[in-house]
């Protein structure tokens, strides 16, 4: 059963929670339903030292809520706080399977873009890729290069030197964040509803289908997700995770991304309440509500 929230705490401060997660902390508290430890972000992510609010007396089980971290940190972490009596509940494997797309890529396939991957800081023959699809993207393991001047896809038109100059860009704006290889994906064209893109998160937690919300800033009267897509990946090998759909210029729908629970983000539209409200009793194992799009 689970009754802790680890939060990592304010770069400043090891006393107060991180700024960015300040609206879960204070949902986390209004239910009344968890205990709360912090962990000091600066001393961990900059010098690798664990350093917490407070201690347990006894094992507890806990949900982390907090940045992402490479997996062989996380595994360095989770052992850390098991010495100290926290036991997360998303092991390292669970981590790894669900942080790294390529990890789980196979289980997708056929709902999902087509990609292919290649080892870092290794020239990538971009002939050969324009042959495979006629748009592509490109990303790490996790994440995409965003907030940048990176291009959002690359077609027929990209010359090797130019790609190559791109990928030096990549490297350099994704820098310690940069995980495992890099993968090439298919470019899809998503469907836009008023200059917005049709995205949905679903967070799935102990294997159930927990919450379904709009994840792009679109209007309620949208198209969501079929029930049979989001109900076909609810048993995979992680007990806390997320999958992104899009829909597609076409009505179908696809897989954009997957991810570690503890490292996901909320919709901006989730009443952070009801979220953890859902966790909790997800994990306490009372039988869920239907799940509800929001």
């Amino acid at each position: 059963m689970i009754y802790t929230i680890l939060f990592p705490s304010s770069y400043f401060s090891t006393k107060e929670v991180d700024e960015d997660l300040q609206s879960e902390y204070n949902a986390v508290k209004e239910t009344g339903l968890f205990n709360i430890i912090i962990f000091g972000y600066e001393k961990w992510f900059s010098e690798n030292k664990l350093v917490l609010n407070r201690v347990p007396d006894f094992p507890c089980n806990a949900v982390m809520r907090g940045w992402m971290m490479q997996p062989e940190k996380y595994s360095v972490f989770y052992e850390k706080l098991r010495h100290n009596n926290i036991n997360l509940i998303t092991t390292p494997e669970e981590y790894n399977l669900m942080h790294l797309f390529p990890n789980i890529y196979n289980i997708f396939e056929e709902d999902t873009a087509k990609m292919k991957i290649f080892p870092l800081h290794e020239e990538i023959d971009v002939e050969s890729v324009k042959k495979t699809f006629g748009k592509f993207m490109v990303k790490d393991f996790v994440k995409s290069l965003k907030g940048s001047q990176f291009p959002r896809f690359f077609d027929g038109t990209v010359t090797q030197e130019k790609f190559n100059e791109y990928m030096e860009t990549f490297y350099k704006y994704r820098g310690d964040l940069l995980t495992g290889g890099i993968c090439i994906k298919e470019f899809l064209d998503l469907k836009y509803y008023n200059g917005k893109t049709n995205e949905y998160r679903v967070f799935y937690i102990n294997n159930k289908i927990a919450t379904v919300s709009r994840n792009s800033g679109q209007e309620r009267n949208t198209n969501k997700p079929p029930t049979e897509l989001i109900e076909k990946y609810s048993n995979l090998k992680s007990r806390y995770y997320t999958i992104d759909y899009a829909e597609l210029s076409d009505g179908t729908w696809k897989v954009i991304e997957a991810g570690d629970g503890s490292v996901s983000g909320l919709s901006e539209n989730q009443n952070i309440c009801d979220y953890f409200r859902t966790l909790f009793y997800a994990f306490k194992g009372s039988k869920p509500d239907v799940f509800r799009f929001c």
